[in-house]
């Protein structure tokens, strides 16, 4: 797993650690989010398809591709852009004046298989409706242990979307912060069921629905576009820590 690294939110100026995401890349390699340190993170107001997306390069095999821009949620509420290292620029295909060809390039090292075995990544489902929302929070609860979480087949009057053993599971994927009408009915839920509640939000939550989460132990999570839930709160970290297995 990633290091954290610190990131001031720009509203509360309270300072948060961050984990960066690890994705796949097509060569099968994790590749972290380079986190930009001493970056500035820039407050979310507006979501853009094309703001959601930076250009990193793969340290092992040297691919330069798009992927998801790495997002985190303060506990007053907002919602930051975290800046990564700029990719470096590709350098021109030109071949020297003598007419000699062009030096090969170094090959890039070997993956290490071991480090890739150490814990599988994440595979995001992107989000484009809000049946999406509930998809990407159905994978991100399976990849955490809960095999067989399954949406609801009709959303109840108390707003459960997943149901699974030991854990259930609310999805909001309007544009406005989560309110903390949402966390109790979701925590109400959880207790009826003995089992541990979940909440993933697109736009982030009310700071009193965080203080009633924190104080409730529930885990909270904001998605972005690409589907890839981020914690919020510490309860979220000791999920993804321990997972299923260690509730």
């Amino acid at each position: 797993m990633a290091d954290s690294v610190p990131v001031r939110c720009p509203t509360c100026r309270r300072e948060n650690a961050f984990t960066p995401p690890t994705f796949p890349c097509a060569c099968g390699a994790p590749l972290t989010m380079p986190v930009l340190r001493g970056g500035v993170p820039v407050e979310i107001h507006h979501r853009t398809w094309q703001a959601s997306w930076v250009e990193v390069r793969c340290e092992v095999c040297g691919r330069q591709d798009e992927w998801p821009a790495p997002e985190s949620g303060c506990a007053c509420g907002t919602v930051v852009r975290v800046p990564v290292v700029p990719a470096p620029a590709l350098p021109p295909a030109n071949f020297p004046s003598s007419g000699q060809p062009a030096p090969k390039p170094t090959p890039p090292p070997a993956a290490d298989p071991a480090r890739a075995l150490l814990r599988p990544a994440f595979r995001p489902v992107t989000i484009r409706t809000a049946r999406d929302c509930v998809t990407a929070a159905e994978q991100y609860l399976k990849w955490l242990g809960y095999a067989d979480v399954a949406r609801t087949q009709e959303r109840t009057a108390s707003g459960v979307d997943l149901r699974g053993t030991g854990v259930v599971a609310q999805v909001d994927p309007t544009t406005h912060a989560t309110k903390l009408r949402e966390i109790e009915c979701v925590w109400l839920n959880g207790l009826n069921d003995s089992a541990i509640a979940v909440f993933f939000s697109l736009a982030g939550y009310a700071r009193d629905a965080r203080t009633r989460a924190d104080d409730l132990h529930i885990p909270l999570f904001v998605m972005d576009l690409t589907g890839t839930p981020q914690p919020v709160n510490d309860p979220a970290d000791e999920l993804i820590r321990y997972g299923a297995a260690g509730r």
